[in-house]
C-alpha cells in the first residue's frame, strides 16, 4: 500500500500542535490511518518516523524536547481496551507518568539541566506493567503510584516523587545538593513530604543523597522545625505548644525550646547548627547563657529534655516518635516539676 493512499482523517483542531504531530499507533487508527499506512509512511521519503514502538512522528525531523516527553508518555500509556476508542481521551497517558528530572524540568527548576538537554525521558509505570526501557524513553516502576499532576499538558510525578526518582540516578553530588537544595529550601512543595518519599525509596541510605540531606537540614531550622511538626502529626504524638520560652515566675528567662507539652513537663530541642532567627530582646535576661548546659538545668527543676538531630527525624522519624512516646510515659511517673511560666515567640 502506498503511502499516497487516500484517508479520511477524523479533525486534529481540538489537539495541540505537539499533539498533533506525535501519535500512537491506537490514536492514528481512530483517526482512520491503518497500522499498514503508518509503516508506509515511514519509510524513505515517506515524511513520518517510528520515534518508539507504536508511536510516531509525523514528520522527518528530529524530535524536539517537547515531542519526546509526549512520546515517552505514549509508549508508556496502557494500551486501549479492545473497541474502545483510542482518541477519546486524547494525550491522557493513563497509569503512566513523566517523573524525574524531565518532571522537575517542566515545573522550572532552575537546578536541573533543560529539557532539550535530557538524555532519557523517565516514565513512571504501575510494576505490574511489562514495558522495556527503549531509545530515550526510560521505564520506571513503582508498586504504588501517585496521582499524576497536569504540567503544561503533561501527566507529571508530583514533586517528592520526581524528586526521588531523579537524585536515585544521580552520583554527582553537586548536582544533588542542588535539587535538593532547590526543593527543601526553594517552595516547591511539602519538604517533610520530599523527605518522607526519600525515607521510602530508602535513598537515605547512599552516602551522596545522605550528605546533602545531612547538609541543608542541619544548616536550615525551618526546615528541621517542619520533619518535627510532621513526625508528631503523622505518628499522632500529643499536640505540643510550639516554639516557646519557658521563664521561672517573677524570675530569669529559661530560654527557647522547639516544642513543650506542659501536661507532662516535656520538653524539646532540635540539636541543630541552624541559628534560631527570633532571637527576643530578653534573650540577655537568661538564666544560663551557655545553652549546652541548659537541658541539664532544666532536668534538675524536673523538665523532662528530649533532643533531637534533625538526620534522625530524616532517617527514622517512627525511631524519634517512639523515644519522644517514652518521655511522655515516663514524666507522667515523676515526681512533678517546677512551675514554669511558657511565652509565645
Amino acid at each position: 500500500m502506498s503511502h499516497n493512499t487516500p484517508v479520511s482523517p477524523r479533525p486534529l483542531s481540538h489537539l495541540s500542535q505537539v499533539q498533533r504531530r506525535v501519535m500512537n499507533a491506537a490514536q492514528l487508527r481512530a483517526h482512520g490511518v491503518a497500522a499498514a499506512v503508518a509503516r508506509e509512511r515511514c519509510r524513505p521519503g515517506g515524511g513520518w518516523q517510528q520515534v518508539l514502538p507504536g508511536v510516531f512522528l509525523l514528520h522527518p525531523a528530529p524530535p524536539g524536547a517537547e515531542e519526546r516527553v509526549h512520546a515517552a508518555l505514549l509508549y508508556a500509556a496502557r494500551p486501549p481496551a479492545p473497541g474502545a476508542d483510542g482518541d477519546a481521551s486524547y494525550g491522557g497517558s493513563g497509569d503512566a507518568m513523566v517523573t524525574g528530572l524531565a518532571a522537575l524540568a517542566l515545573r522550572g527548576f532552575a537546578s536541573v539541566p533543560a529539557l532539550s538537554a535530557l538524555e532519557r525521558i523517565d516514565v513512571l509505570v504501575p510494576r505490574t506493567r511489562r514495558l522495556r526501557s527503549v531509545s530515550f524513553a526510560r521505564v520506571l516502576r513503582g508498586a504504588r503510584l501517585p496521582d499524576p499532576e497536569l504540567v503544561h499538558g503533561v501527566a507529571v510525578a508530583p514533586v517528592p516523587r520526581a524528586v526521588a526518582d531523579a537524585v536515585a540516578w544521580l552520583t554527582d553530588a553537586g548536582t544533588v545538593h542542588g535539587i535538593l537544595a532547590e526543593v527543601l529550601c526553594g517552595g516547591h512543595g511539602d519538604p517533610a513530604a520530599v523527605m518522607a518519599e526519600l525515607c521510602r525509596g530508602r535513598l537515605l541510605d547512599a552516602p551522596v543523597i545522605a550528605e546533602a540531606v545531612a547538609s541543608l537540614v542541619d544548616g536550615d531550622r525551618r526546615l528541621a522545625e517542619g520533619l518535627l511538626h510532621r513526625m508528631v502529626h503523622d505518628h499522632r504524638l500529643p499536640e505540643p505548644l510550639w516554639n516557646v520560652d519557658l521563664r521561672l515566675p517573677g524570675g530569669p528567662h529559661l530560654g527557647p525550646v522547639d516544642a513543650y507539652w506542659p501536661e507532662h513537663a516535656v520538653a524539646l530541642e532540635l540539636d541543630t547548627r541552624a541559628p534560631r532567627a527570633d532571637v527576643r530582646p530578653w534573650a540577655e535576661d537568661t538564666l544560663w547563657s551557655d545553652s549546652a548546659h541548659r537541658p541539664d538545668h532544666l532536668t534538675r527543676l524536673g523538665i523532662t529534655v528530649v533532643q533531637l538531630s534533625p538526620q534522625a527525624l530524616c532517617r527514622s522519624p517512627q525511631d524519634q516518635a517512639t523515644l519522644v512516646r517514652a518521655a511522655l510515659m515516663v514524666a507522667a511517673d515523676l515526681e512533678p516539676a517546677a512551675y514554669v511560666r511558657v511565652l509565645p515567640r
